[in-house]
């Protein structure tokens, strides 16, 4: 191999490489402290999720790490998974799988570059600084080659940037635009003041959920960091567990991955509690970016008029605002968000499919789908709850 040659290998597990060079590639801007941009792709909540058992044999989510070397140095990585399913995911496929079995293909396994279980946009191809274009085409061109060569159905690479969305589609990766809502921080110095850009009815409206939430019959508390205890994670798997088994039959975390998040993600995570009667009732977790609050995961076990909208969204805009952040994350679907100041925002994702034939069929439909969901943000945006600007011309 010359000096400027790339190798790709594959790991089975994280234990296979140092955090620290991992990390280098994952979130080279918290290499002096700061913080990474977002936690997910960092060794910690990756490790946590293999550690725990939240992903690798038994889940569907097989560790196939890709990392790309030039000699002895680590340019590039990406967490691959070998999916047998595709829950988890949150950009469906399911179609895509039941046709192609009806034809009589086999679907899975496939390969799936993606944080698990995690809806949220971020680097997907990691690497180093210094080494963008060759780490960027080494790690989809080795993908893309790993399954050619084991006859691997599909590759697909969810909720990446839109830079990295758009470098795939250049290498032959075929494009998939989706959506999410988030809420924008325009500057705000308060939540009055995100109030006084709405317009009335809808800031009259979230007032009196506000209020109605707050009246439940106990306090609200935000824990992070070293304030975050035990106790708080027991609560809080309670009411993980009641979500999870209505959303998807089975939780996809482990109660060892709350463990774990305890010891290593705590400075990552805010999570907000509701207590009644001396025992917390609800919570929502956050996990903290440098940029963006990402809300992950509601539960409860008393339901309260507007506690939900309370936990998950405006408290979530008030850490937004108190921590200087420029947005926050609501996690997947739900319309529902855009009354309390969540707007549509397109969501990235790329997809290779061995077959020409099924590739066609995938790309007219994802062609398709492109054209609604951009009709679809720009009407829902249209209904936002924002004050609208109205431009008088000038006689």
């Amino acid at each position: 191999m010359s000096e400027h040659e790339v190798e790709i290998r594959v790991l089975s597990s994280l234990r296979e490489i140092a955090a620290a060079d991992w990390d280098a590639c994952a979130c080279p801007e918290a290499s002096e402290g700061a913080r990474p941009m977002d936690p997910f792709t960092t060794h910690r909540f990756l490790s946590a999720l293999e550690d725990s058992g939240s992903v690798g044999p038994g889940t569907g989510w097989q560790p196939q790490y890709l990392t790309a070397f030039i000699g002895d140095q680590l340019i590039a990585v990406a967490p691959m998974y070998a999916k047998s399913h595709s829950q988890g995911e949150y950009i469906f496929d399911h179609n895509w799988a039941h046709a192609y079995e009806r034809a009589g293909g086999r679907y899975y396994p496939k390969l799936q570059i993606a944080v698990p279980h995690t809806p949220a946009t971020g680097r997907r191809l990691l690497v180093r600084p210094g080494f963008e274009d060759a780490g960027t085409a080494a790690l989809l061109q080795g993908a893309m080659q790993l399954a050619q060569r084991n006859r691997i159905s599909s590759l697909h690479m969810t909720f990446c940037t839109e830079a990295e969305a758009q470098r795939g589609e250049a290498l032959g990766l075929m494009l998939r635009k989706t959506q999410q809502f988030h809420w924008r921080n325009d500057g705000y110095t308060d939540f009055d003041g995100f109030l006084a850009s709405l317009s009335s009815r809808k800031r009259k409206n979230i007032r009196k959920e506000r209020a109605e939430a707050q009246a439940f019959g106990g306090s609200i508390e935000v824990f992070t960091g070293d304030d975050l205890k035990p106790e708080h994670w027991d609560a809080f798997w309670r009411f993980y567990q009641d979500t999870g088994a209505r959303k998807w039959g089975t939780p996809y975390l482990t109660r060892r991955f709350f463990y774990l998040a305890q010891e290593r993600l705590r400075d990552d995570m805010a999570l907000v509690l509701a207590g009644r009667d001396g025992r917390w009732v609800a919570g929502a977790l956050n996990f903290i970016g440098a940029e963006t609050l990402y809300g992950r995961y509601w539960g409860c076990v008393e339901h309260h008029p507007c506690l939900h909208f309370e936990l998950c969204y405006y408290q979530a805009i008030d850490i937004a605002i108190a921590r200087g952040l420029k947005r926050v994350e609501a996690g997947a679907q739900g319309e529902h968000k855009l009354a309390r100041g969540y707007l549509p925002t397109p969501t990235w994702s790329l997809h290779w499919v061995g077959d020409p034939g099924f590739a066609d069929a995938i790309g007219a439909y994802l062609n398709a789908e492109r054209e609604h969901v951009e009709e679809e943000i720009s009407v829902l945006t249209d209904f936002g709850p924002f004050k609208k600007i109205r431009i008088e011309e000038q006689e």
